[in-house]
């Protein structure tokens, strides 16, 4: 287990998701998710979490091997046109991953993700929490919009709101 990561995760509870993202910051989100759901058919939800267990650390858990377990855990995978997206954020390892349900990953490849994920995570490190999963949100459902657009009607299938872990 690498020590320096461990620590990372240990410390990271002092300031945990709950404390970044307020009610109103929140709100915000779930408001931004909800706007751009109308746009396209898929689904998007965003999970944040503050750090890993120190069993899940010592597993070698990955934040990739998390985001898919939340896809699961979450029910995103459990959609129509198996079109969910899961918007994953481990603050501990300043990590963000995109989990696309398998209509998805027809479309966009996950390379495709790759830029998107990258200015979402420079968000994150410039303290601006609330932009950056609006940010992630906006991105999300342009390439949603671009292969699943919507064809009026559409059933919002998950919750909207954001999970804090």
């Amino acid at each position: 287990m690498d020590a320096a990561r461990f620590w990372r995760h240990l410390v990271a509870h002092l300031h945990p998701a709950r404390k970044l993202l307020d009610a109103a910051a929140l709100a915000r989100i779930e408001a931004e998710i909800v706007a751009v759901e109308r746009e396209h058919a898929g689904e998007i939800r965003i999970a944040v979490e503050t750090a890993l267990t120190p069993a899940q650390l010592w597993a070698g858990l990955t934040p990739r091997a998390r985001a898919l377990q939340l896809f699961a855990t979450l029910g995103m995978w459990d959609t129509a046109g198996n079109n969910g997206v899961l918007i994953y954020v481990l603050l501990a390892d300043r990590s963000v991953e995109f989990i696309a349900d398998r209509g998805i990953a027809q479309h966009i490849p996950a390379a495709e993700w790759t830029v998107l994920v990258r200015a979402v995570e420079a968000r994150f490190a410039a303290a601006e929490p609330v932009e950056a999963c609006c940010q992630a949100v906006r991105g999300v459902a342009q390439q949603l919009a671009r292969h699943f657009p919507s064809a009026g009607g559409d059933r919002d299938e998950l919750p909207n709101q954001p999970v804090l872990l």
